[in-house]
């Protein structure tokens, strides 16, 4: 046991230092060779890390928005080929007084709330921001919705259904309404009235639907029906609902069917003109799309590899011829066939690894700057990194297996009288 132990360390050092002369004596020969795997793994790992990050965040999205939440909305998130785009459009929106009524006609739903949102200046004292989304909440919506305060409360009963002027802000826009100050208790004025900040929200990043709360505020719903018609098709009104404990969202959404198809009055035979949404049809929609992504990073990647492959294999060829008479020699004391194949098999996955780690290199550069530039969640994962060595890894044992081969069959005598 331990002389094999032994063995195989002297074939490592001994294919390490002659990996390592081959290098340092042909320098531009290994960097042309070595550059086809580098750009190969860069590309791949590139991609995957990209879709990586995008998926975290969309599916961070997703959790937030609720996995057991059914969206009674206007349009579908998926869209059905048998029906035209203006039959959509001829469709109403949902109306806060349907919220009132699938409350009181439902079984299953334990919370429901409606939002509607706008968009319009906030200001305090002398700092204003422009532009700020401004959505109008129901009292459930704390329940159907996930987020987390970073301060002060969400609205109590009472502010809710009176519509007090009561405001919660986004965790970015108090920062800039506020940079020095806390917002508690203080007062901003929206559509020319005073409203009075009970609570900030948890920063929560960029979501991957833009429904992030960091930049808007929220009010109740109540309260925004005194400025705007939130009924209307140009505020996107739509209404939440969450089953009971026990409760699957397919009986929820048979029990929402019911309830809308009776408040709307619909005919048995007339189609439905409201849209019941859940995160499981976006979750399979992106599946399918990061699949596509993934397959175009390997095709594009694998193209780079598989010249770098060939690159690897006709390096280990001349490395082959180059010793010829060393093989020989090595053969003659007593080397076997296996050690000549193992011997010029490492050197060959050195080579490529050396390629892989350098495209990993880049990748992790890039991943920096992107991050340290663009402030995006980009990360290069511990996955990614043993993918990119395991391809590395696979395509050596691939491109140098017949050089060494050919090497480990070579006759003795002939190889020593070999003047390569």
């Amino acid at each position: 046991m331990l002389h094999t132990l032994i063995l195989i360390a002297k074939l490592i050092r001994e294919s390490a230092l002659f990996a390592l002369t081959s290098i340092v004596a042909n320098k531009l020969r290994t960097v042309l060779t070595l550059l086809g795997i580098t750009i190969g793994i860069f590309a791949i790992i590139s991609v995957f890390s990209v879709v990586d990050s995008l998926e975290r965040q969309i599916r961070e999205s997703i959790s937030a928005l609720g996995d057991n939440v059914v969206y009674i909305k206007k349009w579908p998130w998926t869209f059905d080929t048998d029906l035209q785009w203006w039959q959509y459009a001829n469709r109403p929106s949902p109306r806060l007084r349907e919220l009132e009524e699938v409350q009181r006609r439902t079984g299953s739903v334990e919370a429901a709330a409606f939002l509607a949102s706008t968009r319009r200046r906030v200001e305090y004292l002398t700092t204003s921001v422009e532009s700020v989304s401004i959505a109008g909440v129901s009292a459930d919506y704390d329940q159907v919705r996930n987020f987390s305060l970073h301060s002060g409360r969400y609205f109590s009963q009472t502010e809710s259904s009176a519509g007090r002027n009561a405001i919660i802000l986004g965790y970015d826009l108090a920062e800039n309404l506020f940079p020095n100050t806390d917002p508690i208790g203080r007062s901003v004025k929206l559509f020319g009235h005073n409203m009075t900040v009970i609570g900030v929200f948890e920063k929560e990043g960029l979501g991957g639907f833009g429904d992030t709360h960091d930049d808007s505020a929220v009010i109740p719903i109540q309260t925004l029906a005194q400025f705007i018609n939130v009924d209307q098709d140009r505020y996107g009104p739509f209404i939440m609902a969450k089953p009971h404990p026990g409760i699957t969202n397919a009986e929820l959404i048979d029990d929402l069917t019911g309830v809308m198809r009776s408040i709307r009055r619909l005919p048995p035979v007339a189609e439905n003109n409201f849209s019941l949404n859940e995160t499981s049809l976006l979750t399979e929609g992106f599946d399918e799309l990061f699949a596509i992504i993934t397959l175009a990073g390997w095709i594009i990647g694998g193209f780079s590899i598989l010249v770098g492959g060939f690159g690897i294999a006709n390096i280990m060829f001349v490395s082959v011829r180059e010793r010829t008479s060393i093989i020989g020699i090595q053969k003659a004391l007593g080397a076997k066939n296996y050690f000549i194949l193992w011997q010029f098999l490492f050197e060959a996955v050195l080579l490529s690894l050396i390629g892989g780690i350098v495209g990993l290199l880049l990748v992790f550069g890039g991943t920096a700057i992107v991050v340290s530039v663009f402030e995006i969640d980009f990360l290069l994962s511990a996955s990614n990194i043993l993918l990119g060595v395991n391809v590395s890894i696979v395509i050596g044992l691939v491109a140098g297996f017949l050089p060494s081969w050919s090497a480990s069959r070579m006759d003795p005598v002939v190889a020593i009288r070999s003047t390569a």
